[in-house]
Formats: structure tokens, sequence, C-alpha cells
């Protein structure tokens, strides 16, 4: 198993991160190994990724999400990944996204590139384009906040998001 952490400080309110982070859809837009991310139900997305030319999917389930705090993740069946994004206000129009990823390389490619760092500088990369795009926008561009708990949602918050349009990634 390997562990990822990273954090950034980014120059919008905690709410602003966190309803970004929360648009799945847009992921591809700052995180390069992303192709596509659709967010079927409240609780579960399914991902297309791309590293060193091998393509997989797979299906995640959320299984907290407090809104402009935490949003925790895992694989359903392989690559088994786990993750955890937290949010935290430094200040007014700022504030700090800590990542946590937990994943087993799968395949040789998957493991030498976790053997020579170049998964975690990935990741840590993803980081960095997240608060360029999230400044760069000035706003968010949805916002889920509802919360999830011991995978399953609240009655109150059981509504999808707005479906965001596919704009090309490139």
């Amino acid at each position: 198993m390997s562990v990822i952490e990273g954090a950034v400080d980014i120059d919008v309110p905690v709410h602003m991160a966190y309803n970004q982070w929360t648009q799945f859809e847009c992921f591809p837009r700052f995180m390069r190994g992303v192709r596509k991310v659709d967010r079927s139900r409240s609780t579960m997305t399914h991902w297309v990724t791309r590293f060193g030319g091998v393509t997989r999917e797979f299906d995640a389930a959320i299984t907290e999400q407090r809104p402009d705090e935490r949003v925790v993740w895992r694989t359903v069946r392989t690559p088994r990944l786990t993750g955890a994004v937290d949010f935290h206000a430094l200040e007014e129009s700022r504030c700090r996204v800590a990542l946590r990823i937990d994943f087993t390389p799968r395949g040789v490619t998957e493991r030498a590139g976790d053997a020579l760092g170049v998964v975690r500088r990935q990741v840590l990369a993803d980081l960095e384009r997240f608060k360029e795009y999230i400044e760069g926008q000035g706003r968010e561009t949805g916002q889920w906040r509802g919360t999830i708990s011991g995978g399953h949602v609240r009655p109150d918050a059981d509504r999808l998001p707005p479906p965001v349009p596919h704009w090309p990634t490139g």
C-alpha cells in the first residue's frame, strides 16, 4: 500500500473550494490522469483514468461528506484506493485543502511510477492545478452541499446537483 499526502493553500473562501471539489465531473480540467468522472448517485462515482498508457475504469463510493470540511471515498472493487480531502478555513477568503490517498499500484507501469515518485508528483501537481483552476475562475462551477455518513445520504440531502456540461478538457 502506498500513501500520498499533500496540501495546498488557496486564495478563496473554504465554501468555494469545497463546492468546486464536489463537482467531480470537472476533475478532468485540472487532474491530468483523469479522463472522465460521472456521478450516478449522491454516493457513487464512475472514473476513467489514464496513467502511463494504461486506461482504467472503476467505481468509487463516497463514504463520508461534510460540507466545508471533508470528503472521503473508496473504490468499490479494484484498483484498491481510498482517499480523503479535508478543507480548513485559514482566513475569510483563504483556505487549505489537504489530500490523502492510499492505493495499491497494479501492474508494472503503476508499480514503477509509484516507486519513482511519478504518481506522487502527479497528485501534488493536480492539487496545484486545482488551486489555479478555482482561483482563476473566481467562483465555483456548482455545488452539492449534501451530507453523507457511513455511505448513506442524510434524508435532507438526497438530491443530485444539476448536471455540469461536458466541455472539452484539452
